[in-house]
């Protein structure tokens, strides 16, 4: 797995800002962002798998999201998966949404100096 400009692959899935799922802070991400539980999807926050950290896929980096059905779009790094993922994504989404993984899912960090 490396990093290049046509971006990374990765398996994508979601998560909900619950104790079950996160910690028992699940108003915060990793970053100590504050996450409006009643709606954290407005925030277009994901977790990212320690792995991609070391390709430069770092807290506070903003990357595009390509190949997830409608959550593609540009996304915000403030959370850390469990160590046990690799070459994974999760979107923080609200509890409504009860499901999704997407295979072969492209990430690469965004330039919006373009």
């Amino acid at each position: 797995m490396s990093s290049n400009p046509k971006g990374v692959k990765v398996t994508a899935t979601i998560y909900h800002a619950v104790p079950e799922q996160t910690d028992s802070t699940p108003d915060r991400t990793a970053t100590m962002f504050k996450i409006d539980l009643n709606n954290p999807r407005k925030h277009n926050i994901i977790a990212v798998s320690r792995d991609l950290e070391k390709l430069g896929f770092t807290m506070g980096t903003q990357v595009i999201v390509c190949g997830a059905g409608d959550l593609d779009g540009i996304w915000n790094i403030e959370d850390r998966m469990h160590k046990r993922w690799k070459q994974r994504i999760d979107f923080l989404v609200n509890t409504t949404r009860k499901g999704g993984k997407w295979e072969n899912v492209i990430i690469k960090k965004y330039n919006n100096d373009l």
